[in-house]
């Protein structure tokens, strides 16, 4: 079961990497990074539920964190221009 719920995982990140090459707006590619980064943070939940290891999730929690404020940081830079 975990190995069809992690080629699933990959299988749809492969699909959004399509729209992170080849978007048509930079909003696109921005929404698809996030997108894939929220998924490696599932992935990685995933495996540290399935061998047992609580450090993974401590992992996926600050990696989610990290692509929250990246994500908002990036916007904001676009939209004014500076990060102040």
């Amino acid at each position: 079961m975990f190995k069809i719920v992690a080629i699933a995982i990959l299988l749809s990140i492969i699909l959004v990497l399509y729209r992170l090459i080849k978007g048509p707006e930079v909003y696109d590619r921005i929404l698809a990074a996030n997108v894939i980064g929220t998924k490696a943070v599932v992935l990685l939940a995933l495996i540290g539920f399935v061998y047992e290891r609580p450090h993974f999730l401590d992992i996926a929690l600050v990696y989610a964190l990290t692509n929250f404020i990246a994500t908002t940081a990036f916007l904001k830079f676009k939209e004014f221009g500076r990060l102040d």
